[in-house]
């Protein structure tokens, strides 16, 4: 929170702004929570800013920290087996997900990974890792990435971010080097990557845990309970305000192999700033991850609908894309990690061998002529009709023609 409040003392408008979005964020707690949703996909780029060897992180620990943000946004982390029996009924598949950017700003192909080297030591929470003047590197149009900057933050920092509402020139959050991903420099015990799932979450306005005050001060989650500060360690037991903290919260302040849940609630305030008027709603129609390079763009498919529902299929259909050669298919059972796939030349496919009264979800990835795909698109979500039991292998296929399975 201290950045936040030195931006309050900074920027005269920014209380404001950040008074409308928590006034928008109750309006959609409100009326829309709970309500069908697609599954968003945040193309993220990844600013590593070093002054030496060790700083300078492989490509290698960079994607160990997407895989983490996927799992843990997704609850396929797998220790979320772990979670106490009492806190597994709220526990939350916030259905976001993180892909690195393969199209700069200019349109230009990307790795989704910049390096710049510094006369930096280490940076602090001023922001000045934020800027190629100041010895960092510039951000990325933050209406089309999440920017995650990687360096040496100094005195033991961990890790900071900025709330929906700040200035666009320093949007996004801010790593240590050795507390990102799970490999490489990566060091006990914040090396399995929760330092930035935690300051993700508070870009996606998530307050901590314990409402940055005492036992009367408010997260604006009415399910995670009440504590009267900040859990380091583990330990599972503490309890704070007469109840018992949620110390495997991710909002907390316990070690990496501690955390391992966010809320129903805490998914709602961040499904809040990515819905229709939210303050990053436009995240969802960045190309940041679309396209595929080669002189050309190979665009993602777009309406995306799923029909013909039943107990134990579904037919899942999206519209054309000039220059297609083919479509690859991927679904599964929501919360669970093992894609069925399939391909096929047509614009729909059936899904079938489905469990009744069941969650799924399905994305779809244009192939352009040269071999250049689009990647996969955001899921779409659906549930199969109650009754009538369901399938043990689920197949993607044209009628009469299966094209892949589990």
């Amino acid at each position: 929170m201290e950045v936040d409040a030195r931006l309050r003392l900074e920027d005269p408008n920014y209380a404001a702004r950040m008074e409308a979005i928590e006034a928008f964020t109750q309006e959609y707690i409100a009326n829309e929570a709970g309500g069908t949703r697609t599954v968003v996909t945040i193309p993220t780029v990844v600013h590593v800013v070093y002054n030496t060897a060790s700083e300078n992180i492989s490509d290698a620990q960079v994607l160990s920290q997407l895989e983490v943000l996927n799992e843990d946004f997704r609850r396929l982390n797998a220790d979320a087996s772990s979670t106490l029996a009492e806190f597994v009924g709220v526990a939350a598949d916030c259905e976001i997900e993180f892909c690195l950017a393969t199209t700069d700003p200019n349109g230009n192909p990307t790795t989704g990974i910049t390096r710049t080297s510094t006369t930096k030591t280490s940076f602090t929470t001023d922001d000045k890792v934020k800027y190629t003047s100041q010895g960092g590197h510039d951000a990325w149009d933050r209406n089309s990435y999440l920017n995650l900057w990687v360096c040496d933050l100094g005195s033991g920092l961990l890790g900071y971010a900025q709330f929906p509402g700040g200035a666009a020139a320093t949007d996004g959050v801010v790593c240590d080097y050795q507390a990102f991903g799970n490999t490489g420099a990566a060091a006990a015990p914040f090396n399995l990557g929760r330092t930035a799932t935690h300051e993700v979450g508070h870009w996606l306005n998530l307050r901590h845990i314990w409402g940055d005050g005492g036992c009367g001060v408010d997260d604006f989650c009415a399910d995670t309970p009440s504590s009267d500060g900040p859990n380091y360690g583990c330990n599972l037991g503490t309890i704070s305000c007469g109840t018992k903290d949620m110390v495997q919260n991710y909002m907390d302040y316990t070690d990496d192999d501690c955390m391992n849940i966010f809320t129903q609630d805490q998914k709602s305030r961040m499904q809040a700033v990515l819905a229709p008027g939210g303050a990053r709603y436009s995240l969802l129609s960045s190309d940041g991850c679309g396209g595929g390079g080669g002189g050309g763009t190979c665009d993602v498919a777009g309406g995306r609908t799923t029909t013909g529902i039943t107990s134990s299929q579904a037919t899942l259909n999206w519209s054309a894309v000039p220059g297609a050669t083919s479509y690859n298919v991927r679904g599964r059972q929501v919360g669970t990690a093992t894609w069925a796939t399939g391909s096929t030349a047509s614009t729909s496919i059936n899904y079938t061998g489905l469990t009744a009264d069941t969650d799924y979800e399905w994305q779809v990835e244009t192939v352009c002529s040269g071999g250049t795909t689009s990647g996969y698109s955001a899921s779409e979500l659906f549930t199969t009709a109650g009754g009538g039991g369901g399938g043990t292998c689920t197949d993607l296929g044209e009628p009469n023609h299966n094209k892949g399975n589990a």
